[in-house]
């Protein structure tokens, strides 16, 4: 049959974005009920937690099949499945009557979020590199804002004593029907052959090549690293330090979580523009540096307006970090782009398990301003690492004997 032609225009684009607001969406639905559950269940702090950590544990357990996945079944119908499985798991854990339930249906939620991360960034990038010209970070909004959102929806609801079972399945249902019109919108690509230079680890050559794949990898995954210890540090952290740093009531310490998403939203939503006069690699090196002075506002603020001065800068300057760490994953020579992504997502995801325990421990034997500083490597590291992104935006790709054997086919064939 004939192939409908690949959608790189604005319902492209629009389609890509349904599949990051979602995501960003579906999970986010459920944070804020997790106090009420952990009465109802009667969970006491380090049982909660475990079952917390759940999440991660399933994403990590899922890394192998990202890129198995799309190689068999391509990335969209990846992206719409593991959506409806996800959401799913989501909505049944409003369901759960004990620790362990609640703590399958989060294990659950990791396992296939990873999977539906991996496939919508392959998606974002195709299109991307079809559309010539950078996109992925605003995608990274639109997921940071389908979070915003849902969440603050989430705690309306849950102080109005809304049902969480059918406001969690209401949810669920939203995103699977905006995923859904999602793959409508970006449509068939052109089918291309898997790569057939990605090297196999049964020979010796095979062997060599994965190490210099995953030499390409791993500065790319610290990179993603510091933008999401970023991340932990608003859901976890921003918080706290509002209290005990800034001197900020504890009524008004959301106010905090609020600015450093907010700041990383405005960066992400920025970051295409910037990335596309500047490149990948200067702007990560000024998000650095932003992360930098913004650590140093924070562990030295004694009253709020430092403080959310630099938690603004930190939100802002690792905005782009994740999503140009990917961007460059997806053109690691000698494997294909759904290879890519999976490796640098699956050691980010390992790294993600590390920071937070790290400021805890270091807050734990010292103090919350201490374990903070842990922002000020972060930053360094990352204008360090910056020169490993892939410098070039949006080049098109050769044609003949010269063309990448990537694959980049992102749904079924026709």
């Amino acid at each position: 049959r004939v192939v409908p032609e690949f959608r790189t225009g604005p319902r492209g684009v629009a389609g890509v974005g349904a599949f990051f607001i979602s995501n960003g969406a579906v999970f986010a639905a459920l944070l804020p009920w997790y106090p009420l559950v952990m009465g109802r269940l009667g969970l006491k702090a380090w049982e909660f937690g475990l079952v917390g950590a759940s999440f991660a544990v399933g994403a990590i357990v899922s890394s192998v099949l990202p890129s198995r996945l799309i190689a068999r079944f391509y990335a969209v119908p990846v992206a719409v499945v593991g959506t409806v499985v996800l959401a799913a798991a989501v909505a049944l854990a409003g369901w759960s009557g004990c620790g362990f339930a609640l703590a399958a249906c989060i294990f659950f939620a990791g396992f296939f979020d990873a999977i539906v991360d991996v496939a919508q960034n392959v998606v974002g990038v195709a299109v991307q590199d079809n559309s010539g010209r950078s996109i992925l970070s605003s995608m990274h909004a639109l997921w940071s804002l389908g979070g915003v959102i849902s969440g603050a929806a989430s705690t309306a609801a849950a102080t109005a004593g809304t049902d969480m079972r059918l406001y969690l399945a209401v949810v669920g249902f939203v995103c699977i029907i905006l995923v859904g019109i999602g793959g409508l919108l970006v449509g068939n690509a052109p089918v291309m052959p898997k790569s057939n230079d990605e090297p196999s680890a049964s020979s010796g050559k095979g062997r060599l090549q994965w190490w210099f794949v995953l030499r390409a990898a791993l500065p790319l995954a610290v990179i993603a690293t510091c933008g999401t210890t970023i991340e932990d540090v608003a859901n976890n952290w921003s918080a706290i330090a509002a209290v005990q740093i800034g001197n900020v009531p504890a009524a008004s310490a959301g106010v905090a979580f609020s600015v450093i998403i907010g700041s990383q939203c405005l960066g992400r939503f920025s970051g295409d523009f910037l990335i596309q006069k500047c490149g990948r690699i200067r702007i990560a090196r000024f998000g650095g540096v932003f992360i930098v002075f913004g650590g140093l506002a924070i562990v030295t603020a004694q009253e709020p307006i430092r403080l959310i001065i630099g938690l603004a800068a930190v939100g802002y300057g690792a905005a782009t970090l994740v999503p140009s760490a990917l961007g460059s994953a997806a053109h690691i020579p000698g494997v294909s782009s759904a290879s890519g992504v999976t490796l640098v997502n699956w050691i980010m995801r390992v790294g993600f398990l590390v920071t937070s325990p790290l400021v805890g421990v270091i807050t734990t034997a010292t103090s919350l301003r201490w374990g903070l500083s842990v922002l000020l490597p972060i930053g360094f590291v990352a204008v360090v690492l910056a020169s490993t992104l892939n410098p070039v935006e949006n080049v098109p790709a050769p044609k003949g004997r010269d063309a990448p054997k990537r694959d980049v086919t992102i749904s079924p064939p026709g």
